[in-house]
């Protein structure tokens, strides 16, 4: 594991479901941007009981790896969102959130360094989870007339090389 993985850090929220989830009922991954400025007013958002929302695991600008919520409790990642038949998919999905200011604040490409840190800790959940690479989606698959995230620039077609997710050429 490269350093930004083993070197995780937490910074708990308290946006998450007390009933922990099973580790079977964990189905899929799901990737977002955060839309905002810096990792510091993402984190401050993520983290704030009033905002109502949080993630598992947030990557920063500098690929490192911060943990929101303990993958077993449902964060509050995916709102209103359905996939093939299942719907709320916080009961049984893990959000990763990626730090971009998103489109609404000039929108970039994910770095190399994020990109790294995405494949390690995804390679980890999906084989302790045993998801299915048709199951790792973006916010705006499962919920697409709400979000635009993780946005065309995401490396989709690079990750699904890396074993990460499904490339439709």
């Amino acid at each position: 594991m490269p350093n930004n993985v083993e070197k995780m850090s937490t910074n708990y929220s308290p946006n998450f479901d007390l009933a922990k989830k099973g580790k079977k009922n964990i189905k899929y991954l799901i990737f977002h941007y955060t839309g905002m400025i810096s990792d510091k007013s993402a984190i401050s958002k993520l983290t704030n009981f009033n905002s109502k929302v949080s993630c598992h695991y947030y990557i920063d600008k500098n690929g490192k790896l911060i943990q929101l919520v303990p993958d077993l409790y449902n964060a509050w990642h995916a709102g209103k969102s359905y996939w093939r038949g299942d719907k709320i998919l916080n009961n049984s999905s893990i959000g990763i959130e990626i730090s971009n200011p998103g489109h609404e604040h000039g929108y970039k490409a994910f770095n190399k360094k994020q990109i790294k840190c995405l494949i390690k800790i995804s390679k980890i959940l999906i084989k302790k989870y045993k998801i299915k690479k048709q199951n790792i989606l973006g916010h705006s698959d499962i919920a697409p007339l709400r979000k635009k995230d993780p946005g065309e620039k995401f490396p989709w077609k690079f990750l699904a090389d890396k074993k990460i997710g499904v490339w439709h050429k």
